[in-house]
C-alpha cells in the first residue's frame, strides 16, 4: 500500500481531489445567484423608500435589523472566535467600511435621483473591477471567461441605453457607479478574509461595525431632516433590505467568494440587470420588448460562457 502511494501520488491526489471542487464550484454558483436576484428586488425597496426616509437613515435601520436576524446564529461564533476577529479588526473594519458602511448609503442615495432599472443596470459594472482586481491579485481569467464578460458588459450596455450604446447618465447614476466601485472592493477583501474566521462571526461582525460607522451620520440626519414615519409603506421595504437583502444575501454572496473566488462570483452578477428588468416588467408593469430580451440574451449568453469549467 505504502509502495502503490510512493509510485502515483499525482494519480492519487487527482482522484481525491476532482469531486471536491465540482460540487464546491455548482454550490458557489448556485449561492452567487441567490445572492444576486435578492439584491435585484432590493433595488425595488430601496427606489421604495427614497421617497420617504432619507437614505443614511434608511441605511442605520436596514444593518440594525440585519443584526437582529443574524444575531441568533451568529453570538455563538462570534464569542468563541473574539480573540482572532480582535487581532484582524483592520481587515474587518476595511470590509465594513466597503461593504456595509459606504456601499449601501451610495445605493440609497442614487435611489433619489435614479431609477431602480438604472441602479440595478449600473451595478453590473461592478464585475468588471471585481475581474482587475482579481487579475491584480495574480489569477489568470482565461480567454473564454473574458470573452463571456465582454458579452455580458455589452448586453448590459445595450440594455441600459435601450438598444443603443450612448448613454445618458444622472447624478443618481454616478452615485451607482462609486456604489460598484466599492462593492467590488468589498468583494476583493472577501477572498483575503484572514484563515480560521467563521463566515457568520466574520458577517457579524461587519454588520456590528457598519451600524457603527453609521450612527454618528445617523445623529446628524435626524437632528437636520427630522425622523420617518413607521408605516407599513417604510417597515416593510426595511424588513426586506434588512433580512433578506442584508443578512440572507450578504451570507451566502460571502460563502459564493470564499468557493469560487471574486471574478467567478461576479460573472453571475451580471445577472442582475435580467432580474430587475423581470421583476420591473412583473411588478410596475414596464415593457421589455424585441430589444430588451436581445440584450438579455447576450448578457445570459455572456454569463454561461464565463462560469463553464
Amino acid at each position: 500500500m505504502t509502495l502503490t502511494t510512493a509510485r502515483h501520488p499525482t494519480a492519487s491526489a487527482a482522484a481525491t481531489r476532482r469531486p471536491a471542487p465540482a460540487r464546491g464550484a455548482g454550490l458557489g454558483l448556485l449561492l452567487a445567484l441567490l445572492a444576486t436576484v435578492v439584491w435585484s428586488g432590493s433595488f425595488v425597496a430601496t427606489r421604495d423608500l427614497a421617497d420617504s426616509v432619507p437614505p443614511v437613515q434608511a441605511v442605520f435601520w436596514r444593518w440594525i435589523i440585519a443584526l437582529l436576524a443574524v444575531a441568533p446564529f451568529a453570538a455563538r461564533p462570534f464569542w468563541r472566535q473574539r480573540a482572532l476577529l480582535r487581532r484582524h479588526l483592520g481587515f474587518t473594519a476595511l470590509a465594513s467600511l466597503f461593504g456595509v458602511a459606504l456601499y449601501n448609503t451610495l445605493v440609497h442615495q442614487a435611489g433619489l435621483t435614479t431609477s431602480a432599472t438604472n441602479m440595478g443596470m449600473i451595478m453590473a459594472a461592478s464585475p468588471v473591477i471585481m475581474a482587475v482586481y482579481a487579475r491584480l491579485g495574480g489569477e489568470r481569467l482565461g480567454a473564454r471567461r473574458l470573452l463571456g464578460m465582454a458579452v455580458a458588459v455589452l448586453g448590459v450596455l445595450l440594455l441600459v441605453g435601450r438598444g443603443s450604446l450612448t448613454i445618458d447618465l444622472a447624478a443618481g447614476d454616478l452615485w451607482m457607479f462609486a456604489a460598484a466601485l466599492s462593492f467590488a472592493s468589498y468583494s476583493a477583501l472577501l477572498k483575503r478574509r484572514p484563515e480560521g474566521i467563521d463566515g457568520l462571526a466574520f458577517l457579524f461582525t461587519t454588520f456590528v461595525l457598519g451600524a457603527l460607522m453609521l450612527a454618528p451620520v445617523h445623529a446628524v440626519s435626524l437632528a437636520v431632516q427630522g425622523g420617518f414615519p413607521a408605516t407599513p409603506g417604510t417597515v416593510g421595504p426595511l424588513l426586506y433590505v434588512g433580512v433578506l437583502s442584508s443578512a440572507v444575501a450578504f451570507f451566502c454572496w460571502n460563502k459564493a467568494i470564499s468557493l469560487i473566488g471574486a471574478a467567478r462570483a461576479g460573472v453571475v452578477y451580471y445577472l442582475q440587470p435580467v432580474c430587475v428588468a423581470l421583476l420591473s416588467y412583473a411588478l410596475l408593469g414596464e415593457e421589455l420588448g424585441l430589444a430588451g430580451g436581445a440584450c438579455m440574451a447576450l448578457i445570459l449568453g455572456g454569463v454561461a460562457l464565463s462560469s463553464a469549467r
